[in-house]
């Protein structure tokens, strides 16, 4: 059995309907701060069976413990934390309490029950510098002062510190690029809160006209001025998440970065004129010369050779195929 961290968020819970149309069995935990209690029904009812679940922080290391305890768990993905880049330098404490404390506790449940194959869903933010080919190679920029990007920053050293001094752990930290998207049938996609910690979830509201316009910067060190970024499908997600736990249970004592991403990058206004076209409703932007809070990085996207060479692994979606996937769910849902 899988235990899927964050299992009734966004991509926590495309995770679980993936693994679970696959044969695989999941336990999930999550503590509704950024998800709802009916995504459980729903998962339910799509995949025809039940789901084990706890409404738990995972901070609360007994009662987590005391939960999975009942499940033979055979690896863990963790899913679970806090994600805005914005939104972690208007809260940087609560940033750092609650992604630094999940990690912890969880492992210290994972030593408890015995289980040492571990999955960290990560970002390619963390990098905290401009490229648009990354390298797991690439050194971490630590002066770069944002507490979600710290915070995994920290995170990383946690898992290699544990690494290191137990020779029973398997780990893979997969660095994502920003994740969009739907099951292509419609079925199963986000639900986008009123106020979207994501782009695309920006764009869905304005293409709804629940929102009148985006804020756009345009003084960045690029084609068009605006930052540019690399996207990735949530199936092409699960695909190597899938394909991770596969290989993962295969090794003995392995530590893996492995980014996750589409090989190109988006500007911001390219994207924007893309959603337009394929919506066909106007999207509003307004320009904007600096973020208050942090200096935008020019570009983030990576270099994603070494998922293909040790998973087999390639985003085979477009960014085109993500909204239009994103907006038939959204309509829909």
């Amino acid at each position: 059995m899988i235990l899927i961290t964050g299992g009734l968020g966004f991509i926590g819970s495309h995770i679980a309907l993936h693994l679970l149309s696959k044969g695989q069995q999941v336990v999930l935990v999550d503590n509704l701060v950024n998800s709802h209690l009916h995504t459980l029904d729903r998962l339910q009812y799509i995949a025809g069976q039940y789901i084990p679940f706890l409404q738990v922080d995972v901070r609360n290391t007994p009662a987590l413990t005391k939960f999975v305890e009942q499940y033979p768990i055979d690896a863990v993905i963790h899913c679970a934390g806090f994600k805005s880049v914005q939104e972690s330098a208007l809260k940087p404490i609560e940033y750092y309490n609650n992604n630094l404390s999940a990690l912890m506790s969880v492992v210290r449940m994972m030593q408890r029950i015995g289980c040492r194959q571990f999955i960290h869903v990560s970002s390619l933010m963390v990098y905290a510098q401009s490229g648009s080919q990354l390298t797991e190679q690439t050194a971490l920029n630590h002066d770069y002062i944002n507490p979600y990007i710290q915070s995994q920053q920290m995170m990383e050293r946690i898992l290699a510190d544990v690494f290191q001094h137990d020779n029973e752990w398997n780990i893979a930290i997969l660095r994502m690029g920003n994740v969009a998207g739907a099951f292509e049938q419609g079925f199963w996609g986000e639900f986008i809160p009123k106020l979207p910690k994501s782009i695309v979830g920006l764009l869905m509201q304005i293409a709804n006209h629940e929102r009148e316009s985006i804020e756009i910067y345009t003084t960045q060190d690029t084609q068009d001025g605006s930052p540019e970024r690399s996207f990735v499908h949530i199936l092409d997600v699960c695909d190597a998440l899938e394909k991770t736990l596969t290989w993962l249970v295969q090794q003995h004592h392995r530590y893996e970065v492995l980014n996750i991403s589409r090989p190109d990058v988006i500007s911001m206004n390219q994207l924007l004129d893309t959603t337009e076209k394929l919506i066909q409703s106007r999207i509003t932007k307004v320009t904007s010369s600096t973020d208050l809070h942090l200096p935008l990085l020019d570009q983030v996207g990576a270099d994603v050779s070494k998922a293909k060479q040790q998973l087999g692994w390639v985003a085979t979606r477009t960014v085109e195929q993500m909204l239009k996937d994103q907006w038939r769910f959204y309509r829909g849902a």
